[in-house]
């Protein structure tokens, strides 16, 4: 017979049981977090860019400082002329960063993003660019000829996905180019930088920009690096140019490297995985180097250059 003190004990060693079992939520959780989902894959970019994931490019200094990084990439494969100041379209500016890059090089633009809380953190940070809330699948809604270049950083790709019943990839991809295509004026460049999921997806992306008119093709920086690897769909409106080299690619003896300026400077002051350490002597070289090409007034590297004082009592 069980008395009062083991049924409690029965009860209480149960319900310890129960607790201690996983959930059938908690363990779609932990799958889902293990997954490692991409985020175009949990919802359209209006919804997953909320208030919560905006506030991370304010006061996330790692993501930012990834965000500034692949802007400076951008701007300098646009090759942007050095004696005059030029528009830029940012596609996908969400807060901002990107346009900070833009500015810092003395040129002007105009951002576009589909988030209405990623444009007001960009407002909050009080940024020197114009903003303008709109779905790039729809099209560039400017008029012919309006802009010098265009840079994108991690936008792209959420145009492959169908987050409604009426849309189509292949068709917003080609509204996107075709209308960007015609808002950039004859001889510019665009530089999207992009997270393919997989071959296909990148094949589909540059079949339907080749197919808007564009030509160029894709620049890999440090191709051989698993973190460090960037992807930068290099694209020319109107006559096709030399396509800029990646960094962190390597070259037989005698072999021309057709690159830009700006890649041949940056492998000169740099051989490793991403970028200069700040305040260290390659990152300031670099900085100086950027600045002499910009026209300005820069003083004469010595070997003082970068050197660490002592501190002072």
């Amino acid at each position: 017979m069980m008395t009062r003190h083991s049924a409690e004990e029965a009860v209480g060693s149960e319900r310890r049981r129960l607790e201690e079992t996983p959930r059938l939520g908690d363990f779609r959780s932990a799958v889902m977090a293990c997954s490692g989902r991409r985020p175009e894959h949990r919802g359209p970019p209006e919804l997953f860019y909320n208030e919560d994931e905006a506030r991370k490019y304010t006061h996330n200094s790692r993501m930012i400082e990834i965000q500034t990084q692949m802007s400076e990439r951008a701007v300098e494969l646009l090759s942007l002329p050095e004696d005059r100041p030029c528009l830029l379209l940012d596609v996908g500016c969400g807060s901002g960063l990107s346009g900070d890059s833009v500015s810092e090089q003395g040129h002007h633009w105009v951002g576009i993003d589909i988030s209405a809380a990623m444009l007001d953190v960009a407002l909050d940070r009080e940024v020197e660019g114009d903003l303008l809330q709109g779905d790039v699948g729809q099209g560039i809604p400017f008029r012919a000829g309006s802009f010098d270049g265009c840079i994108s950083i991690s936008a792209v790709q959420w145009l492959c996905n169908a987050d409604q019943k009426t849309h189509n990839p292949a068709k917003r991809l080609h509204r996107f180019f075709s209308s960007l295509y015609s808002a950039l004026a004859r001889g510019a460049r665009a530089v999207l930088q992009l997270y393919p999921e997989n071959a296909e997806q990148l094949e589909l992306i540059t079949a339907q920009a080749m197919k808007a008119g564009f030509t160029g093709g894709m620049v890999v920086d440090f191709p051989n690096s698993t973190k460090a690897k960037k992807f930068f769909l290099c694209l020319f409106a109107g006559p096709s140019g030399v396509l800029p080299k990646g960094l962190g690619t390597e070259c037989g003896d005698g072999q021309e490297v057709k690159e830009s300026k700006f890649s041949n400077e940056r492998i000169r002051y740099k051989m490793v995985k991403g970028k200069s350490v700040k305040k260290s002597r390659d990152w300031i070289l670099e900085k100086k180097e950027r600045r002499r090409r910009q026209g300005k007034e820069v003083r004469a590297d010595t070997c003082y250059t970068g050197r660490k004082r002592r501190p002072h009592f």
